[in-house]
This record gives structure tokens, C-alpha cells and sequence, in this order.
């Protein structure tokens, strides 16, 4: 099983912290993969979930622990170039990410290779 941390989070929503590179680095020592949401703007990477705030250097995301959620167009291009484990997706059910699984909204029907987002959410019992 993988488990995937929502932007670093680990115990609920922390706004404050959210997509800071501190805050991913906390969740992967602890074991977790992160999603995270990079935006690329005047040929540079960026978290953030609204608006890239933070700049990050390419080399942070080429991890195979981060998957890498495009909030712009530029940014999914970029993602590709580098290598990294990306995704788009707005209010699709469900989409493929870069390295062949499916990304599925919550509620929505699993495959037996998908990612479940929000798990409690979900019906386990059909995978």
C-alpha cells in the first residue's frame, strides 16, 4: 500500500504550511509520498495551491515520492521535461498519471490500479 500525504498534510488540513517545501520534506522522512501542487510561471517551479508561492529548484521534484498535481497548462508540460511523476485533472472522475495509474476522485469507482483519494470515502470492498 502506498499512502499519500495531501500536501504534506499528515493529521488534517494546515493551511499555514501546506506546499511549503519544509512541511513535503516532514511528511516524506516519515515515510509518506506526497501530493503536491506545482505550478510553473516565467521558467521557474512553484508550490502552491491557489497561486505558485513557493519557488523550488527541478531537482526537488524529481522524487518518486511526489506526485506532482499540474495546476497549469505550462506546468504539466514542464513536469514531463523533467521527468516527474505528474497528473491533471479538475472535477474529472478519474485520470491517468504519468507513471500508468489511475488518479480517482473520491466516491468514484476503483480499478485495481488506482490511487484513492480520500479513502474514508470510499467503497474498499469492490477493488
Amino acid at each position: 500500500m502506498i499512502l499519500i500525504s495531501h500536501r504534506g498534510n499528515l493529521r488534517g488540513p494546515n493551511k499555514s504550511r501546506e506546499n511549503s517545501p519544509e512541511y513535503i520534506n516532514e511528511a516524506r522522512n516519515n515515510g509518506y509520498n506526497i501530493e503536491i501542487d506545482v505550478w510553473f510561471a516565467n521558467n521557474k517551479f512553484y508550490l502552491g495551491h491557489d497561486e505558485p508561492i513557493y519557488e523550488i529548484e527541478k531537482n526537488f521534484l524529481n522524487n518518486n515520492k511526489l506526485w506532482c498535481h499540474a495546476k497549469n497548462i505550462d506546468a504539466m508540460e514542464a513536469l514531463k521535461g523533467i521527468g516527474a511523476i505528474y497528473f491533471w485533472h479538475q472535477n474529472d472522475d478519474v485520470v491517468l498519471t504519468s507513471n500508468g495509474y489511475f488518479w480517482t476522485y473520491p466516491g468514484k469507482k476503483l480499478l485495481k490500479n488506482s490511487i484513492c483519494v480520500l479513502p474514508e470515502t470510499s467503497n474498499l470492498e469492490n477493488i
